[in-house]
């Protein structure tokens, strides 16, 4: 079985453990059970949620996300349109924050439990 780097793991939503099993119930790309995590893993059965209220810490990350965001929206509507209306940007600001709230919410929740979930990659630890 070949090795999948520390990347590719966070990319995906996999297990910081094992990197092979599955944070998320559903698909990181989807709206349907939004903030659900695993309790823990399903490939190597680690614990994904330490303690009760752990990823309450990665609306932080996300807050991170949104700024940098609007921060963009703004940019590139100035860069592309003379001086556009404040409707343009409230518009463009909101579409965008709806369209990519799933990527933004999850992908908080994995750089989070990456950070601070005291897993450490193991490739032994899969079991079969």
């Amino acid at each position: 079985m070949k090795e999948r780097s520390l990347g590719s793991a966070m990319l995906h939503g996999k297990c910081p453990q094992c990197r092979e099993g599955s944070i998320f119930p559903s698909s990181l790309f989807s709206y349907h059970k939004l903030t659900e995590v695993n309790h823990t893993c399903p490939k190597c059965k680690a614990v994904l949620t330490p303690e009760p209220d752990f990823f309450y810490g990665a609306m932080y990350i996300s807050y991170a996300f949104s700024v940098a965001l609007v921060i963009n929206v703004l940019i590139i509507l100035n860069f592309f349109f003379e001086d556009p209306d404040i409707s343009v940007y409230i518009i463009t600001v909101i579409v965008s924050n709806l369209v990519l709230l799933p990527l933004m919410l999850r992908y908080s929740k994995v750089l989070y439990l990456y950070w601070l979930g005291k897993l450490q990659y193991d490739p032994g630890k899969v079991k079969k």
